[in-house]
């Protein structure tokens, strides 16, 4: 029983952390503008995500213009964006295979050690999807480090990390969690276990009986 609740709680917490992934693919919020200048306009607000850059106004009014060319996008955009969807995919993929392997569900209930090996696989699958959205939320606030600490870069063109960001990393975690705690439901070795010795038989009585 506290196997299955385990496999449970690493479901949840993947599940979860594959929402999140989602949520943070489709959010704008990927860098802010950073007002560091002197210049400082606090009248709006700058940021871009993924897809689109927006400019929020204090009245509350926000426009956003889609990004027009994937050609003309920078390198780095472009393989966050590949890297968001492909770990997005193959999280719907580890879903489907962990609750068949989850032992609350009927599916494959004749064969415990294949459906046990089914919520292994789903986990590792979990772990790669965590593993792709680390690189790729990373690789992305390595660049706005990088970008920002440029003496190239003019002052009032700096941005920081944005709240998509944080929603990343924190769905690259549980992912990562949940497909650990999924894993952990391994199938033993049946072999691993020392077969018993069966024990000798007695002797025939020979019919007398000694004093």
């Amino acid at each position: 029983m506290a196997n299955a609740g385990l496999q449970l709680l690493g479901f949840v917490l993947a599940f979860l952390g594959w929402i999140a992934a989602i949520v943070s693919t489709a959010l704008p919020q990927w860098r802010i503008y950073s007002y560091a200048g002197d210049n400082i306009v606090t009248a709006q607000a700058i940021y871009e995500g993924l897809w689109m850059s927006c400019v929020s106004q204090s009245t509350g009014q926000i426009q956003c213009k889609v990004f027009d060319s994937l050609l003309n996008l920078d390198s780095t955009l472009q393989a966050t964006r590949a890297l968001m969807v492909i770990g997005i995919i193959l999280g719907v993929i580890a879903i489907c295979i962990s609750i068949v392997g989850m032992k609350c569900m009927k599916c494959m209930e004749d064969d415990e050690v294949q459906k046990m090996r089914m919520a292994v696989i789903g986990g590792v699958m979990f772990l790669i999807v965590g593993l792709l959205l680390l690189v790729a939320t990373a690789w992305y606030g390595n660049r706005i480090v990088q970008e920002f600490y440029d003496p190239m870069t003019p002052v009032n063109a700096r941005y920081e990390f944005g709240q998509a960001l944080f929603t990343g990393w924190a769905a690259a975690s549980l992912c990562l969690l949940g497909g650990g705690l999924l894993c952990c439901s391994c199938p033993r070795k049946t072999t691993s276990y020392p077969t018993p010795r069966p024990y000798p038989k007695p002797a025939p009585s020979t019919g007398k009986d000694y004093v």
